[in-house]
């Protein structure tokens, strides 16, 4: 049977790089739908995505990465997706490349794939803070999760239809990506990393500033940490049928 398949594209902001984004998807994911989630934003994002046709989803306030994505889970769960597709509105991630995380779901070899900059040499630059960052959050969720992981903040990534059950009920809030790693961990959903290739933000500005990044690099590491010690009968596990 064919799957269905849902992109899911979080915005914040993104006024200058959106419409780009959903044209690629649609030229590289023809078979899918798309919910685009316009997270509160004060420019004209929401505008920008109903000029390309997409009927987006407008929160009334900016909730975070971590609200936008749930609600992108909640409408692929609502309407039995098969395959959710997490691609930023920024124009970082490249739908040419989604087929490549959707491989390891439809083969049945993991629940959740992430697309990861660092296990082929692609030339990605980033911060410095950043490089160091990642390569923290990696150590730390490689030892939780026994399993080597080397892109913990990637966005890009492929949820089958029990990852997204999961995630439509359960989301971490603000800076979600390492986090969700722990949670999938905890509950016995598998997760594989696929190299991708990415590009440089092409419209907007990231959140994180150097000073921000100091801030983000300690929360998120409180919460890998609460995650893991968290009893895992406190978790909404929703086994898919």
């Amino acid at each position: 049977m064919k799957k269905k398949i849902l992109a899911i594209v979080p915005a914040y902001k993104e006024e200058e790089s959106i419409g780009a984004v959903l044209s690629s998807i649609r030229v590289h994911l023809p078979e899918a739908d798309i919910c685009a989630v316009d997270d509160g934003s004060p420019d004209s994002t929401y505008e920008k995505i109903l000029a390309t046709g997409v009927e987006p989803v407008r929160l009334p306030y900016n909730l975070g990465i971590g609200g936008a994505m749930q609600t992108g889970f909640r409408y692929a769960f609502e309407n039995d997706y098969d395959i959710a597709i997490q691609i930023d509105g920024d124009g970082q991630h490249r739908p040419d490349q989604a087929q490549k995380l959707m491989g390891p779901l439809e083969r049945g070899e993991a629940n959740v794939a992430i697309g990861s900059r660092y296990l082929e040499n692609t030339g990605y630059g980033s911060s410095f803070q950043r490089k160091v960052g990642s390569r923290i959050f990696a150590y730390i969720l490689s030892m939780l999760t026994s399993q080597k992981v080397t892109d913990p903040t990637s966005g890009f990534r492929a949820f089958d239809k029990e990852a997204i059950r999961f995630f439509a009920h359960d989301y971490p809030e603000d800076y979600p990506e390492p986090e969700a790693i722990v949670l999938l961990h905890k509950v016995g959903l598998t997760f594989v990393e696929v190299p991708v290739t990415m590009e440089e933000r092409s419209g907007g500005k990231s959140s994180i500033t150097p000073i921000r990044s100091v801030y983000y690099m300690v929360k998120v590491l409180l919460a890998i940490f609460m995650e893991a010690i968290k009893k895992k009968e406190s978790i909404k596990h929703i086994k898919a049928p």
